[in-house]
């Protein structure tokens, strides 16, 4: 569910009128739905509460790292999980609490760490046995002890896109199963670390729960082989990946009540505090991209409706192949079949092609549904085009939460050497 329905032939979010947004801040802009969010958060707590006791549930920074929607999230009690130090500066300052951040993330560096740890967090995951030695360096140094589990990669297919899967064997991410013993018998040796769980993240927008309890169960095996050999285990993360209805001609993926019904049966006698890390199903649906349509070029056999965002303002068609629903803001009874391109110099800026939509012309607002998710986090200035504006609405106030880049700062950024600089 949503709060961008029509009013009086009007898309709204909210109680604001798009068209009222759109005439103030221009376009494209992306607008978030605060009770939107405030719903879906609600929704998955209650889902997974009862599978144990105080569960943490962790938002995923990179879907979003606004700081409106960061602390609309710390608002209804929820943590982040984040994979830089640049998220977690995020997260804390807009009022996440440090001991309910997760670090994630491959590629953690010693200055990360240090900085994490000084800070305070609740979990490090590791994803190497050279991890655990870097960070067991840097928390001796530092005199703390790092609270820290291991991602696990169960060599499970999460049936979503190749480049959001992250759980099979030959993904980067995590050590593989049967090495997990060893890695842990090598982690309670090193000093300054507190190994206390184990974590596990096959994928992003997944729309089948099979997976994930095929995963779920194999961390609960290793769970019981690390207890058996002595060590203390008092968390699972069990990462995030439930998927989001981009699609109405689809069947909708499993709701949060089905995914905390399964989690509930597999994690019965675990005995330990769960941790989740929803990113998508929490902010997807409570955004749009709104933007205006420049022209409509006519094309064989169906026509350009060409609009002012770009594949660097919304990048996962062009990365991914991802659909977006894509609606006019006040849609009449006519429709058309389209390609809607923007106006970046790529023929990969393509972000329908062949599309059944609401007939729009010159001048039109549309939409990009379910844009809360990798999106305006992912946008790029490709085409010297600067980075577009972020409002978020509350009832019938909104506000904007990032200014639209200044294409004078953008192109001011650059400096020229001693040599090219006129004299």
């Amino acid at each position: 569910m949503d709060h961008f329905q029509l009013r009086d032939g009007v898309l709204h979010c909210e109680d604001v009128a798009l068209p009222e947004i759109a005439a103030a801040v221009g376009t494209p802009v992306y607008v978030y739905s605060t009770a939107t969010m405030q719903r879906h958060a609600r929704v998955f707590r209650e889902a997974v509460t009862g599978a144990g006791p105080d569960p943490l549930v962790a938002f995923a920074v990179k879907a979003n790292p606004n700081a409106a929607v960061l602390a609309t999230l710390a608002a209804e009690g929820l943590g982040g999980d984040v994979v830089s130090i640049g998220e977690y500066r995020r997260a804390v300052a807009a009022g996440i609490r440090p001991d309910s951040i997760l670090f994630a993330g491959v590629g953690k560096t010693a200055p990360e760490m240090a900085e994490a740890l000084g800070g305070g967090l609740c979990q490090l995951n590791l994803e190497s046995i050279e991890e655990a030695e870097m960070l067991s360096a840097v928390a001796s140094g530092l005199g703390v002890e790092a609270p820290v589990a291991f991602r696990i990669n169960p060599d499970v297919e999460a049936g979503s896109h190749a480049k959001i899967s992250t759980g099979a064997s030959y993904n980067k991410f995590g050590i593989a199963l049967d090495t997990a013993p060893a890695a842990y018998d090598h982690a309670r040796r090193l000093p300054g670390l507190k190994v206390q769980g184990v974590a596990v993240h096959i994928g992003s927008q997944i729309t089948d729960l099979a997976p994930l309890e095929a995963a779920f169960r194999k961390l609960g095996g290793l769970i019981a082989d690390l207890r058996g050999a002595g060590h203390v285990i008092t968390h699972a993360d069990l990462g995030g990946g439930l998927g989001v209805p981009y699609r109405r001609d689809l069947p909708a993926p499993p709701a949060p009540d089905a995914y905390g019904a399964m989690v509930a049966g597999v994690v019965k006698d675990w005995d330990l505090r769960l941790i989740f890390e929803p990113g998508r199903m929490i902010v997807a649906n409570a955004g749009v991209l709104l933007s205006r349509v420049i022209r409509v070029k006519p094309g064989l056999p169906d026509p350009f409706v060409i609009v002012d965002a770009g594949m660097n303002d919304l990048m996962r068609p062009a990365l991914y192949d991802a659909h977006h629903e894509i609606d006019p803001v006040r849609p009449t009874a006519e429709t058309m079949s389209a390609n809607v391109v923007g106006p970046v110099c790529e023929t990969g800026d393509t972000f329908a092609t062949g599309r059944a939509m609401g007939r729009v012309g010159a001048d039109d607002l549309v939409v990009f549904r379910t844009a809360g998710a990798y999106a305006a986090t992912m946008a790029s200035t490709y085409n010297s085009r600067p980075l577009t504006a972020e409002v978020i609405v509350r009832g019938g106030q909104w506000a904007v939460v990032r200014e639209r880049q200044d294409l004078d700062a953008l192109i001011g950024a650059d400096r020229l050497p001693p040599w090219l600089q006129a004299e």
